[in-house]
Formats: structure tokens, sequence, C-alpha cells
């Protein structure tokens, strides 16, 4: 008898199946290690003591996690003088936000963010359901509040804010927010990422915990992954008030930050002091490396973060290749047609990058 059977295959949800992919940094694969500047990660790995804490942590295992991550919690709560009830833990801030926007982004809802941002902004929004709304950056390649205030609508349900800006590098000024926060409905959830908060040097730039109690309606986001140099283990978290907090850790995966991962990020805070000293060597580097570049007649947007925006167009992928033509090869990340970010290293990583560019033929601004 012949198989009458239906020969189709399950198919995702349209909006799944229309997911632009996350891209993440090159790695390389030559026999020459490569100068990876390509994923804004730290140059240093994590001081002694946080890999000794994740290690003892492995011992375990065989055991589920402690799902609440109670004593990291309470760690970021203490540092930042919150009550342990406005602080929910995830595996890494893009987690975070994933839960964030379950909880409160669904079909029909509109989720505003500044474009070119983060790229899991509009990955995210589409797992939830919701609407992507993109709202061009300035020429200076910061957010434009006025016009992203514009944007709402009875239909916006969550607003995402990057300060400072990944991958164009600005940050977001204090009077900004507030005019921002001034002009938006407080049904609107506002969401400050600050990933790269420990880098920011501009006077004016907004401080999220200094700003949070004057906004019921704002929340923060944070990671451990950049300045206290714990990527690999995925550690994240949103900073608000508790009856926002707690929808979000409903949502959270549960046991979805392992033992080590929690052990590792309570030992890197005990070494805050330690970490900000790093950090504040990257950004002197930083500032090296934007001056070198801006008078070698790049164009560099003001840099905030662990890393520059190169914005040269169309000639981005042409620079890529350039960077990685010769060994060591320089792994940077590409955003097709717009530019190109690039991580601040290690000195002697930064003098490669600048001897590289140094020998470009192509345009050092998009034409």
């Amino acid at each position: 008898m012949p198989d009458t059977r239906e020969t189709a295959l399950p198919t995702p949800l349209p909006a799944i199946a229309a997911l632009p992919a996350y891209v993440p940094g090159a790695r390389g694969s030559s026999a020459v290690p490569p100068v990876k500047l390509s994923s804004n990660e730290s140059p240093d790995g994590p001081v002694v003591g946080v890999v000794d804490a994740a290690a003892a942590a492995s011992e375990a295992i065989h055991r589920y996690p402690d799902m609440a991550a109670t004593e990291i919690t309470a760690a970021i709560a203490a540092s930042l003088d919150r009550d342990p009830a406005e602080v929910v833990v995830g595996a890494g801030s893009v987690a975070v936000l994933a839960h964030l926007l379950q909880a409160y982004a669904g079909p029909g809802d509109e989720v505003i963010f500044a474009w070119r941002s983060f790229e899991a902004y509009p990955i995210l929004t589409a797992v939830a359901g919701a609407t992507a709304v993109k709202v061009p950056l300035t020429a200076e390649a910061r957010h434009d509040l006025p016009a992203m205030a514009a944007a709402v609508t009875d239909a916006t349900r969550v607003v995402m804010l990057c300060s400072p800006n990944n991958p164009t590098g600005p940050t977001i000024s204090t009077a900004e927010l507030e005019e921002f926060m001034a002009a938006v409905p407080t049904r609107v959830l506002v969401v400050l990422d600050e990933a790269y908060v420990e880098y920011v040097r501009a006077q004016d730039a907004v401080s999220g915990p200094a700003v949070l109690d004057r906004h019921p309606n704002l929340l923060l986001l944070r990671t451990f992954s950049k300045a206290y140099a714990l990527a690999g283990l995925r550690v994240g978290y949103a900073v608000g008030p508790a009856g926002l907090i707690a929808p979000i850790r409903a949502c959270v995966t549960p046991f979805s930050v392992s033992g080590p991962a929690q052990a590792g990020a309570l030992a890197a805070l005990a070494a805050r002091e330690t970490y900000l000293e790093r950090a504040a060597a990257v950004v002197a580097e930083r500032e090296r490396v934007a001056a070198a570049l801006r008078a070698d007649g790049w164009t560099v947007p003001d840099a905030q973060g662990n890393f520059v925006w190169l914005p040269v167009g169309p000639a981005t992928l042409d620079l890529v290749k350039h960077l990685g033509a010769s060994e060591p090869a320089i792994l940077v990340r590409p955003f097709a047609g717009e530019g190109v970010r690039v991580t601040i290293g290690a000195p002697a990583e930064n003098d490669a990058l600048l001897a590289r560019l140094g020998s470009w033929q192509g345009p050092r601004a998009a034409t």
C-alpha cells in the first residue's frame, strides 16, 4: 500500500524564520595566533581568586546550582545599595534581556531602540513576538532621544537605551535621559543597558544607579562579561523596582546560572577595585588609540566603551579584508555597509592595529 502521509515538515513561526543571525566576533584559524579585537573582551584574564572560586564550585557540578543565585544577587544589591528583591541575575545580560522581553512585550507590542545599536535587540524582540521600531542614530553616532520619544505609540511597551552605545561608542547624558523620561509615559518600560559602564569617562554621562529612584519605569542592565572578564561564565543582571523585577525573575530559566559562574562572579565583585584599575588601563589605551586614529585622518565618534568605531560605510568589508590579509591577522567586528568596531586590546595588539590601519589606502570615513 502506498504511503499517503503528508511529507511536509514542521516549520517555525514566521518571525523566527526571518530572524537575522547573531554574528559573534571572529575567532581566527591561522597557525599564527590572530590579534583578536572582535568581541569586546577584556585583554586581561580574571584575577586568580576568581579562577580558584569557580574551580572550587565546579567540584559540585553533579548538583543543581542555587536557582535563586542568592549570594551573588545579595552581593550585587549591596554593591549598589539596593535590596536583593531589586536585582535579578541571569546567564549573561542578553539572557536577562530576553527574559525581560518575555515578561513585558509580545505580539502586537512595540519595542523601540536606536539603530545601529546592540544587534541582539532586534533578535530578542522578534523572539518575544513583538515588533521592533528602529530609530536612526544622529550624525554623531548618538541616540536621537527626541526622535525616540516621538516614536512612542499606544503599542509601545519597552524602550531600549544603550549607554555607551555598542558598537558606536557615545553615551547618553544625564540631561538627555531626564528629558527623555519626562516625555515617555510611565506605562512604558525603559531599559538602560550599561554593559560598558566601567569604561565611561564622559563627565555628563548618565549613571543608572544615580537616576534609578527618580523613575518608577526604569530598569538597568549590566554584565560581568566585559570589565570583570567573565565572558565565558555568562553572568548578567537587571536592577530596578522590585515590582518590575519580579516578572523577569519569573521568566528566568531555572538553574541557568551555573555554580561556577555564581562563584566566579561573587569573587570578581569582591575584587572590584582590581578590575576598575584594569578598566582604567583600557581607557588610557582607548584614548591613545582614538587620538592616533584621528591624527591619521580617521573619523572616530566619541568612544566611551572598550572599543572604537570606524564608520567607513561601503568600504567596511574591504577594510576587514585588509586587516586580516597578513599575519598576524587582525580580527575586528564588521557591520557590512556601516563600519567596523575594534576592541581595545593590550598595548602591543593596539600597536599592531594602528600599523595595519596606517597602510590602508581606502577611505577613513564613509563616503
